[in-house]
């Protein structure tokens, strides 16, 4: 019997190709689009965190962004948050009233002495506080050791070396103030540390400004404004693209440049120069100056030390040169 016969074991063959929908099914092939943000998602942590944070800004009258990445400089060289992590650091940034966008506490934080400060001192300066789970601050610090604890601080925003120095000039030749301008520029200084500590000493012995150069220099980054105690707020930084240039244009303004250097042309203590406008280069302490500036220096001045010593940390060679040049205005007045 044929098997064409037997319904059962007939044997069904494909002829020819397979045709598909006719695209009736395109539109189940197309998906739903790219996946949400995370803050964007309503059964994400994400989207809890960012609610809290409006309804925070919104309580202390301020507007607040999306946490970012610690980065030191973002696209085209512009700076970017920097986080500050860890419960001594964190109260120590906000005793020295660092400018802060919010401060992270994580949920269930194991409550000590440091943490009820800081988030006291959050309060009384009307920094949003952000509650966060452990994953979530892992991930916002780079898996960096932050105990609880992170605050987020605005990016440092650069005057103009040389409109910043027109304009003190012309303060002063108007007498809205009474020392002659002093500027302190910093030729190859990378470590913020130096850079916070020369701030406070600029503000220390009533200096005007401190220009860096727009490339390898340190920033006014966490560590600097926890350095110079504060004194970041009332000492301008400004950043000069070329700073040979810079200084070419101080010397058209009137400033004497002078380099600081150990084999200088003039003792500090013989500096006929202190009660004039000054722009005071220093380089750093392994290097010193480098060979362009100080061709372009008006005077090399040297701080007399114990032969037994090299050189001076750049910061403390700042500190004693504007101590001295403080001194020799005061005689003068």
């Amino acid at each position: 019997m044929a098997n064409s016969s037997r319904s059962g074991a007939v044997r069904k063959l494909k002829k020819g190709p397979v045709k598909g929908t006719g695209g009736l099914g395109r539109k189940a092939l197309e998906g739903k689009g790219p996946t949400p943000k995370a803050d964007e998602r309503t059964y994400h942590k994400a989207y809890k965190s960012k609610e809290l944070a409006e309804r925070s800004a919104a309580k202390h009258g301020t507007t607040k962004s999306a946490p970012t990445k610690r980065r030191s400089s973002g696209p085209k060289g512009r700076a970017t948050e920097e986080l500050v992590t860890g419960r001594n650091s964190v109260v120590e940034a906000l005793r020295a009233e660092i400018p802060a966008k919010a401060l992270y506490v994580a949920v269930r934080v194991d409550m000590d002495e440091r943490v009820r400060e800081s988030i006291k001192l959050a309060n009384e300066r009307g920094i949003p506080l952000l509650e966060a789970h452990k994953p979530e601050l892992d991930r916002l610090t780079e898996d960096a050791v932050h105990q609880g604890l992170v605050l987020q601080i605005p990016p440092y925003e650069y005057e103009d070396a040389v409109d910043m120095a027109t304009e003190i000039m012309e303060k002063w030749k108007k007498g809205h103030i009474n020392n002659a301008p002093l500027i302190v520029a910093l030729d190859g200084i990378t470590d913020p540390r130096n850079l916070g500590a020369i701030i406070r000493s600029v503000s220390a012995f009533s200096g005007h400004a401190v220009v860096i150069p727009e490339r390898r220099s340190a920033g006014v980054t966490a560590s600097a404004w926890k350095t110079s105690a504060g004194a970041a707020v009332r000492v301008p930084v400004a950043k000069a693209p070329n700073l040979n240039r810079a200084i070419g244009a101080f010397q058209k303004m009137g400033y004497f440049v002078l380099g600081l250097d150990g084999d200088g042309d003039v003792s500090l203590p013989d500096l006929g120069l202190a009660k004039d406008p000054i722009c005071l280069v220093v380089g750093s302490e392994g290097k010193g100056l480098s060979r362009l500036v100080r061709e372009n220096c008006d005077q090399i001045v040297s701080i007399p030390i114990n032969s037994a010593m090299e050189s001076l940390n750049a910061s403390m060679a700042v500190g004693i040169s504007l101590y001295e040049v403080s001194k020799q205005r005061s005689a003068q007045v």
